[in-house]
């Protein structure tokens, strides 16, 4: 058993987990449910633990931000990591305006961290490319196509609904999205391209019955 627990880090970490990871706003992100699976399958003795707060909380608290703390043991070993709660921009989210979503990928976030101090994986959170033993394989570097309107764009979204008499939480409704960080870049380009026309309604000068009205959502017709 000595022997077990003095190696299985070493064997752990010599897998190359390259193919199991995606990219999101410059961080590498590995599937929590592959990189669980690998680790039950070669220890199959591993467990994890959800740290609530002292209200049964799966999240914790200072009254400002959240965060989440998760535990995964393997060989007897525990190792716990601490992640907070956080938007699509990797931003904090505020007290108030934490959901259950959020608490969801952080926790998923956390115990995939947790999995990697143990030695699965660990090498991409070091800002490696490749495990020490694997470093001879070619993968190409491809950025991928943004999935969701950066920071700037989505400032750049509400300054242009403000400016068509619309809100950002009327967006939101709109669209069904929590933010509108959120969107698809499809639906970005689609209410950009209304609000525009909404904006420049405003500024010509307005004609007896003219209303406002919401931008169109995918499906309508």
């Amino acid at each position: 058993m000595a022997e077990s627990k003095k190696n299985y880090f070493a064997e752990l970490n010599a897998i190359n987990v390259s193919g199991k990871t995606e990219k999101k706003n410059g961080l590498t992100y590995l599937s929590w449910a592959w990189a669980w699976g690998e680790i039950k399958k070669m220890h199959p003795d591993t467990t994890y633990t959800i740290y609530e707060d002292a209200d049964g909380k799966f999240y914790h608290t200072d009254g400002k931000t959240c965060w989440v703390k998760t535990g995964v043991t393997c060989n007897g070993i525990e190792n716990i990591e601490y992640l907070p709660v956080m938007d699509h921009r990797n931003q904090p989210i505020p007290l108030s305006q934490v959901t259950s979503t959020a608490v969801n990928k952080a926790i998923q976030r956390s115990l995939t961290k947790a999995v990697a101090r143990h030695g699965l994986g660990l090498y991409i959170y070091a800002g490696e490319d490749l495990p020490e033993e694997d470093t001879t394989a070619d993968i190409p570097d491809v950025a991928a196509a943004p999935e969701h309107p950066n920071a700037e764009q989505v400032y750049e979204m509400i300054r242009l609904a403000t400016s068509a008499g619309m809100t950002a939480k009327k967006l939101e409704v709109a669209y069904q999205v929590e933010s509108l960080g959120e969107l698809t870049m499809a639906q970005y380009e689609q209410a950009m391209k209304r609000l525009r026309q909404l904006a420049d309604k405003r500024k010509a000068p307005k004609d007896d019955g003219c209303q406002m009205q919401m931008p169109v959502m995918e499906g309508e017709a």
